[in-house]
């Protein structure tokens, strides 16, 4: 059916459609369906999404689009679209195939991501793949297969420059903010690093959404490549230049859930570095009591990673670094980026912990590349933070982003948490302290968080600070401090 496109300012966060009640009738479409549009252009684009019925609201010859389904389709005031029912996906076989404890062949997985891709699966229907990878796994083969039909489903960036090179961690501990000085020493050794992002997934806060609170970190692949030539780096957010729009989906999905299945972190990780062109990758992979995975678990891991690597053709370096409790003081967005200035800035001092971490991550990338010579790389990484080149380039960097540095404001409320009885710090529980920032509106809410003052092995005494928490509204504040007092995430003894 041919029907014209009424658009409102309207997000829903995904493509959705409404049609009037009688015109739904006549495609034979019910409310939470899918519908097929269709371009009359040549050659027609086409993409399946959800669709609402309503009343008066459109009219029998109108479909009305959400922004999401307007930018996908390049969809004009009026433009005439074929509407139709949407077939069922074929890919939900495959999926229940999984989820029966199949293996999937590279034509099945592909299937599937098509489909993440052209919304003909909705987040119920991807959460049923997202859970057949958690409780199923994926081998080696299927890995591989799923970072190929992520990447081919996406852009890339086309970079001419050698030295690419990119790091990431699989996140799981707080306030891990090593990237923006990572970027920012590399940087200005001449690397080129184009870092992509994804927002938080189990965490307070993801490395785009501390970049946020002071630059944009959505920009086209055009205007990327321009900040790169520029500035040797970038730190943006992945999902917003269309270079793997079917992690960006299971991403999505997958912060629902609250899971992160191992080959889907694999293949996110892996298919947004094949999309920018890196040559030389570090994994950061953290392990301990409170991480996302043991040492035993990194160890499998890492030699993943370095399999993926080799059929790849990348250079792939993976190190495991200690996570058994949150680095740095601050935990969500602007806490986070305020530890990170403190270390970037020669004239302040920020946490140790951080600093070091960062320093020793940039050094095997340094070696990693032969930049330098084994051993050597943290010094070099250290003298050109201390000399204070680190900083001018990272400000550089958020300039291009149209960004500036600023007083950052932390959020309108805020309790202070004092030690009830002298002793040692134990033990911090990340997953605790995670769920604490997050109730406390992280990281949506960029000024909200926590400010930790001690670590695991702190001698404290009684009525020392402990911490602070960060919100932007009083009922928030009121159920963080509830949290807090009910799960006791820091154990004094």
């Amino acid at each position: 059916m041919e029907l014209k496109t009424k658009l409102l300012k309207w997000s829903a966060g995904l493509p959705v459609a409404m049609l009037n009640e009688t015109t739904a009738n006549k495609i034979g479409v019910h409310a939470q369906e899918r519908i097929l549009l269709q371009t009359t252009s040549r050659p027609p684009k086409s993409l399946a999404t959800i669709v609402d019925i309503v009343g008066d609201l459109v009219k029998k010859k109108e479909v009305l689009v959400s922004s999401e389904l307007k930018t996908r389709l390049g969809l004009k005031i009026g433009q005439k679209v074929e509407v139709f029912l949407a077939p069922s996906p074929q890919s939900m076989i495959y999926i229940q195939k999984k989820l029966n404890k199949h293996t999937l062949n590279k034509k099945e997985i592909k299937s599937i991501i098509s489909d993440v891709v052209n919304n003909s699966l909705s987040d119920a229907e991807i959460s049923l793949f997202v859970s057949a990878m958690y409780e199923e796994g994926m081998s080696l083969k299927e890995t591989i297969f799923l970072v190929e039909a992520i990447l081919e489903t996406g852009n890339k960036l086309k970079l001419k420059q050698n030295l690419i090179v990119d790091k990431h961690s699989i996140g799981g501990i707080p306030g891990n903010r090593t990237t923006p000085l990572v970027v920012a020493i590399c940087a200005t050794a001449g690397l080129i690093m184009p870092k992509t992002s994804s927002r938080a997934i189990t965490s307070a806060a993801g490395t785009a959404d501390v970049i946020e609170t002071i630059a944009r970190v959505d920009f086209s692949i055009d205007e990327l490549e321009k900040i790169i030539k520029k500035t040797n780096a970038c730190m943006v957010w992945g999902g917003a230049l269309g270079l793997v729009p079917a992690d960006s989906r299971i991403i999505h999905v997958e912060k629902l859930l609250k899971i992160d299945p191992e080959s889907q972190l694999l293949a996110s990780i892996m298919s947004k570095k094949l999309a920018v062109g890196s040559k030389y990758v570090l994994i950061d992979i953290p392990y301990g009591k409170g991480a996302k995975v043991d040492k035993q678990k990194a160890l499998k891991l890492k030699r993943k990673f370095e399999l993926l690597g080799k059929h790849f053709k990348i250079k792939i370096k993976v190190v495991l670094t200690k996570g058994f409790q949150p680095i740095g003081n601050g935990i969500g967005p602007a806490l986070e980026l305020k530890d990170i200035l403190k270390i970037l800035d020669p004239e302040q001092s920020g946490p140790r912990d951080l600093e070091d971490k960062s320093i020793f991550l940039a050094g095997q990338i340094f070696e990693l590349v032969g930049k330098t010579k084994k051993g050597k790389g943290s010094a070099m990484a250290m003298d050109i933070l201390d000399s204070g080149k680190a900083y001018e380039k990272f400000k550089e960097i958020i300039r291009e982003q149209k960004g500036m540095l600023c007083e950052i404001p932390l959020a309108k409320y805020k309790k202070d948490i004092f030690v009830k009885k002298a002793g040692k710090i134990t033990e911090i529980n990340n997953k605790k302290i995670a769920s604490l920032a997050k109730i406390a509106g992280c990281p949506t809410d960029k000024a909200a968080g926590l400010y930790l003052y001690s670590h695991v092995g702190a001698e404290v005494t009684k009525k020392q600070k402990l911490l602070t928490i960060y919100a932007d509204s009083l009922p928030r504040l009121k159920e963080a401090i509830k949290f807090l007092k009910c799960s006791n995430p820091i154990k004094i003894v």
